[in-house]
């Protein structure tokens, strides 16, 4: 009897059990669409929190780069399907973004992944994903297994796969091969943005049309500005770069002439931008108001936050260089504008 009753208990049991299965140690209780979005979310986050530092200063401004210059097509690019209609551009917008986030993913992936990196924002950042031990630096590099491949495929569905492989050269340089550390390094980065801003500029326009020689000037000319004046991002760093032993420009050229070097170049290439575009006299106060704060700061406050500071207004300074395109449409709209009203009062 009361081994019948125990054999009993002991089928009940198992029937409960098989209803109610035990879960395993943190194991959720939410469903599986839960589950998924809640693992999707969390590595939306992630890819976040790798790109944050770059996403105002790579992002945003290669994506101006590409939609405000296809706003001056006639100048920038040819080909069979004419200039770009405003909601053309507007509808290619996702798609620059895409091109330049996924890009500057794989290359903050490469970057923060190394021991020296990764020491160094234990002490600045250690808000980001490896210090705070939400990945490893083994799992950043199984990453990019996956990563680098998808890259290079979106970048050749959008039809920018020539700039596409050299941004990971670049990478590849900049990163494991140490050149962010050396001298070379500005030069590095501003033959990256030229890939960036000309791949930008191809997708905003369409696959049809190509980059003209106009466009090859102008984005060498924003090359030029990257190489020549953005050092001024190592003025408020060169204590943590001495001890890293980095040879950036502002340690190699010494700080003097390293200051007098930024306000010479960004007076120069406020200059040389302003005859490109053929500025009017009223239109041109748009880049030289900045460029007049950047000297003015960059020669007269020298202390860390002060550099700071000087670092935005440099940045707003080139956003302002990036939009000099929408000038030859506001002067075509100007020219064109007394001959409407003409018409329109004749036909009235």
């Amino acid at each position: 009897m009361g081994e019948s009753s125990k054999a009993t208990s002991t089928e009940e049991l198992n029937s409960r059990r098989k209803m109610h299965p035990v879960k395993a140690p943190g194991q959720s209780n939410s469903p599986i669409p839960i589950r998924i979005a809640q693992r999707i979310a969390r590595v939306a986050y992630l890819i976040w929190e790798f790109t944050e530092s770059n996403f105002s200063t790579f992002v945003i401004p290669n994506t101006a780069f590409g939609i405000l210059g296809a706003f001056a097509a006639s100048v920038l690019v040819e080909g069979s399907n004419g200039h770009p209609s405003i909601m053309e551009v507007f509808q290619r917008f996702p798609l620059v973004i895409a091109f330049n986030w996924h890009n500057v993913l794989i290359f903050d992936l490469a970057n923060q992944r190394s021991p020296e990196s990764i020491q160094e924002d234990i002490l600045n950042k250690p808000w980001r994903p490896i210090p705070t031990g939400k990945v490893t630096a083994d799992q950043t590099r199984r990453s990019m297994l996956v990563a680098i491949p998808s890259v290079l495929m979106l970048n050749y569905a959008l039809g920018v796969w020539r700039q596409g492989v050299f941004i990971q050269i670049l990478t590849w340089l900049y990163n494991d091969l140490r050149g962010g550390d050396e001298v070379i390094r500005d030069l590095i980065i501003s033959i990256a943005y030229g890939m960036f801003n000309s791949g930008s500029l191809q997708i905003a326009v369409g696959y049809q049309a190509h980059i003209s020689r106009g466009g090859i000037i102008w984005t060498s000319i924003i090359s030029g500005v990257i190489l020549t004046t953005m050092q001024v991002q190592d003025l408020k760093d060169q204590a943590g770069d001495s001890s890293r032993g980095r040879q950036t420009m502002a340690l190699f050229l010494g700080d003097y002439v390293s200051r007098l070097c930024i306000a010479f170049f960004v007076v120069v290439w406020s200059i040389v931008c302003a005859y490109f575009w053929s500025l009017d006299a009223l239109v041109y106060a748009v880049p030289v108001v900045p460029a007049a704060v950047v000297v003015l700061r960059v020669l007269l406050m020298r202390k860390p936050q002060e550099d700071s500071a000087t670092w935005r207004w440099w940045c707003l300074w080139t956003i302002t260089l990036y939009a000099l395109p929408l000038t030859s449409q506001v002067r075509g709209w100007t020219a064109i504008l007394p001959t409407l009203l003409d018409d329109a009062a004749a036909s009235s």
